[in-house]
């Protein structure tokens, strides 16, 4: 068996989500996703202009000879749009195997070890009541773990929290959007919101927050600590 093609497709304009298809010799062909949220096409380009052709004539099931000569063979080495081409390109071959021996990929890699995954709710509202309230909802589906965000006080909008409260979507249509930021708001915020969650929801449940890249280490530190009490899952 041997790779003949691939082709890059993107859909749903404004927000690009990325799939990779690698067709095969014997009509067997493998998906996967290459979508990297902010910056879409950027892994486009490097699958087709870098990618697709050092993979014509090669074995798929050659995956791991494949993802390492990817992976070594360019200079420059990781980064967010290489890893999300070079992770396309091993789903697909992964699901090309599958299809060949006709069994689900985890069969492929040793069977499940597990009867489910837990899953969160990402809980946000504009302000610690607004976001409670869509926590006890999650709570009442039957969520094991949820995801606080909550507006900061002073600020006219916070990355993490959506318009919609149920159902949060990260990307950006077009250009990223600018944010005025108060670090000693945020860390005075956060806190009496896992406060507020803990008193509402109990101890049963997992409480998640996403910083978002925003604090230093030495910030991080001190909102870990004031956390601490409220159990934080991550």
């Amino acid at each position: 068996m041997k790779i003949t093609s691939a082709k890059v497709i993107v859909t749903c304009p404004g927000r690009n989500f990325v799939t990779l298809k690698i067709m095969t010799d014997e009509g067997v062909y493998g998906l996967g996703d290459a979508t990297l949220n902010g910056r879409e096409l950027s892994v486009v380009s490097y699958l087709e202009d870098h990618v697709i052709p050092c993979l014509i004539g090669r074995d798929p099931h050659q995956i791991e000879d494949i993802w390492q000569f990817l992976y070594r063979g360019a200079y420059w080495r990781r980064g967010p749009v290489t890893m999300s081409a070079v992770a396309a390109v091993d789903m697909a071959l992964w699901d090309i195997k599958g299809k060949v021996a006709n069994l689900p990929v985890y069969q492929l890699m040793g069977g499940k070890c597990r009867t489910g995954v837990m899953v969160y709710g990402h809980a946000n509202g504009t302000s610690i009541e607004d976001t409670i309230e869509v926590a006890q909802s999650y709570k009442a589906m039957g969520y094991k773990a949820i995801r606080l965000q909550c507006g900061v006080p002073g600020l006219a909008s916070t990355y993490g929290v959506s318009k919609d409260k149920m159902f949060y979507e990260p990307a950006d249509a077009a250009l990223p959007s600018e944010n005025v930021w108060s670090t000693e708001a945020y860390m005075r915020v956060v806190p009496k919101l896992f406060a507020a969650a803990r008193e509402a929801l109990g101890d049963e449940v997992h409480l998640l927050h996403d910083v978002h890249h925003r604090l230093t280490p030495i910030e991080a530190g001190r909102l870990g600590r004031d956390l601490e009490p409220y159990r934080p899952f991550w």
